[in-house]
């Protein structure tokens, strides 16, 4: 691997990758709406322009040998179109533009969600089936995407998706701020019994798991055509872990309740009354929300510790102390 395109390059997951490519001395470019300063500051290249255009993503993946395709439409809420749009026409352009530039690998990141149903999962691995009912748009686009990139593997383009469960850690914008933030306002409650079970990922261990994934399909392509999950390899109890955050940031911890069934059904009225009154912003629960937060789901991640050789390179205590620092603002 020695030229690198990641699209995304300037979100989360995208940015960490990047991270972990200029520190290996790889040259990395990155694919966005805007310039990233954090981005240039790393020493990688901003090309900027809109995955969901062919011709921009021919001519951007030009000349590299190796593409991460993090770029996604992330939420539970929205319109189906701006899904398709970007996680499933987009990926088709990413294919096209890797098969027309002869780029050798592709690592997608995709998401536990593919296979997500409704029922607890507990130590499921990759021969679980994708969900045949996804109660959100965003799902059912991810589906589509990884089928995509692993029906397209071949000799010519050798492609892996990493499932990152639950990401978190210093630079989040999303899973922990809008946590803190309802936790300020008082707002949460547990859904169910608050004894579930799930999965984290800390955001340096999954940069860490595409670029294990990268470098296999590079050498020994026992990763080609494959999904992985990728954990901190040992769930946590999701309210638990939540209300232990608050506790270390002075947030009162979360001890109000509401049934799976309640949620649930006031999830299904929300998504009802927003679609017809064309409400944009996400409701406060909704039918796949109520699942997330009251069902257990966590994943086996024997397969990448066999094939990608991964392991944890930041332990969930660590990760958490690294994470406080940045919300205190403390230098690390």
């Amino acid at each position: 691997m020695q030229k690198a395109l990641v699209t995304g390059g300037g979100g989360f997951v995208g940015l960490a990758i990047v991270k972990k490519l200029t520190e290996l001395g790889v040259e990395t470019s990155v694919v966005g709406r805007h310039h990233y300063q954090e981005v240039e500051r790393l020493g990688a290249s901003c090309l900027v322009g809109d995955i969901r255009n062919r011709e921009f993503m021919v001519q951007s993946v030009a000349g590299h040998d190796t593409v991460f395709h993090v770029a996604a439409k992330a939420g539970v809420w929205g319109a189906r179109e701006s899904y398709f749009s970007i996680n499933v026409r987009g990926t088709e352009n990413v294919l096209a533009a890797c098969l027309e530039n002869g780029v050798h690998c592709l690592v997608q990141t995709s998401t536990p969600s593919v296979i997500f149903d409704g029922n607890d999962i507990q130590g499921g691995n990759e021969i679980l089936p994708y969900s045949e009912n996804p109660l959100c748009h965003y799902a059912e686009s991810k589906i589509l995407a990884e089928k995509m990139v692993l029906s397209a593997n071949s000799e010519k383009l050798k492609t892996a998706s990493i499932r990152p469960h639950l990401v978190w850690g210093p630079g989040d914008t999303q899973i922990i701020p809008r946590l803190l933030t309802r936790g300020r306002q008082g707002s949460l409650k547990i859904v169910g019994r608050g004894e579930n079970l799930v999965d984290i990922s800390y955001i340096d261990n999954v940069a860490h798991a595409h670029i294990l994934a990268a470098e296999n399909l590079a050498t020994s392509g026992e990763a080609a055509g494959e999904a992985f999950f990728i954990s901190q390899g040992e769930p946590v109890v999701l309210w638990g872990w939540i209300n232990d955050l608050f506790g270390k940031m002075g947030i009162p911890a979360v001890t109000k309740k509401v049934s799976f069934k309640a949620a649930y059904r006031a999830g299904r009225l929300l998504e009802k009354l927003y679609t017809i009154l064309r409400v944009r912003n996400e409701p406060k629960m909704t039918r796949f929300l109520a699942e997330q937060l009251a069902k257990s789901h966590w994943f086996s991640i024997n397969k990448a510790k066999t094939i990608l050789s991964y392991s944890p390179l930041v332990s969930t205590e660590e990760g958490m102390e690294n994470l406080l620092r940045c919300l205190r603002g403390e230098k690390s």
